[in-house]
């Protein structure tokens, strides 16, 4: 990659703006989830995702009711981005946002275990030492015999195993419908699979339920734009590295709306595993050199 290619700059700046606007979506879950169950804002979550991206469908004129391209395979990949954010949400509820969104960084690694039995990528004695240090990074950040250990923060994890088997179904899917598309069919399995739950637990949304649930769907729905559009710049090896600014953005907002600062420890296991995730992926894509990043547009944020 040239520095001074103005196309890949422009793909790294989509990208850049996509992961900026992510942790909006977080903030909101969080503040939802006080007044409403965890089951309702991961419905709402997806109902107003869906509803955001429904004019972009029609404005492309796709057809949004054809049956998606291997129904079981897309219904997969639906079902663990569903999980993983139902999990996320019941993480952040009672702890702070950038702790959570550490221990969902750990999917690279869980995708580097599982790809050589799901994927057959190769796996080897590198990428082994990257998860193991990346899983040291998890300890750090759990600081599980600590007096501030949260055992709901382990959702996070259970959050980001999911949210692996959620890339490596969608990189076992060969995808020749538009990207908008494949992102409404993902929101729509979200809404079937919640809809239940949802209703069990269901409170009455006042103006301001609403209104920041509308605002919710429509950061998830800007944010994945942007980086499905960061795609068609740039590969993704070239903006792998960008995926954990989303970061900066959580403990900026986290400490804007609710006074969080992160302590050294976080801090440490942070970038431990955000340096093992790099390193992981770097090995990775390079042991798989000359596969189709095209199977890796898709694969959105939480």
């Amino acid at each position: 990659m040239s520095l001074l290619d103005k196309k890949v700059l422009k793909g790294i700046g989509l990208m850049l703006l996509g992961m900026s606007t992510v942790p909006f979506l977080d903030i909101f879950a969080k503040l939802l989830s006080e007044d409403y169950s965890v089951m309702q804002v991961t419905w709402t979550r997806f109902f107003f995702h869906a509803c955001w991206l429904i004019p972009i469908v029609l404005w492309q004129k796709l057809d949004w009711k054809r049956l998606p391209e291997n129904p079981r395979l897309q219904f997969m990949r639906g079902l663990m981005l569903t999980l993983a954010t139902l999990s996320f949400f019941a993480a952040i509820k009672s702890n702070p946002i950038p702790n959570a969104l550490t221990l969902l960084f750990i999917s690279p690694l869980v995708v580097a275990v599982l790809s050589p039995r799901m994927l057959g990528e190769k796996f080897d004695l590198f990428i082994g030492s990257g998860v193991i240090v990346g899983f040291i990074g998890v300890i750090v950040v759990l600081q599980p015999t600590g007096d501030e250990f949260n055992p709901s923060l382990l959702l996070a994890v259970v959050s980001g195993v999911c949210y692996a088997l959620y890339i490596i179904f969608t990189k076992k899917l060969s995808f020749r419908a538009p990207p908008v598309l494949t992102l409404f069919y993902s929101a729509a399995v979200g809404l079937l699979i919640m809809m239940p739950l949802a209703l069990m637990s269901w409170t009455a949304p006042d103006m301001r339920g609403i209104l920041l649930g509308s605002a919710m769907g429509f950061f998830a729905a800007a944010s994945h734009f942007m980086i499905i559009k960061a795609f068609e710049f740039a590969s993704a090896s070239e903006l792998s590295p960008f995926n954990y600014f989303e970061i900066v953005g959580a403990i900026t907002l986290s400490y804007i709306v609710f006074g969080y600062v992160p302590n050294l420890q976080a801090i440490i296991g942070l970038l431990v595993i955000i340096g093992s995730g790099l390193f992981v992926s770097w090995r990775v894509m390079k042991n798989n050199d000359g596969q189709s990043d095209d199977k890796e547009k898709l694969i959105e944020p939480l």
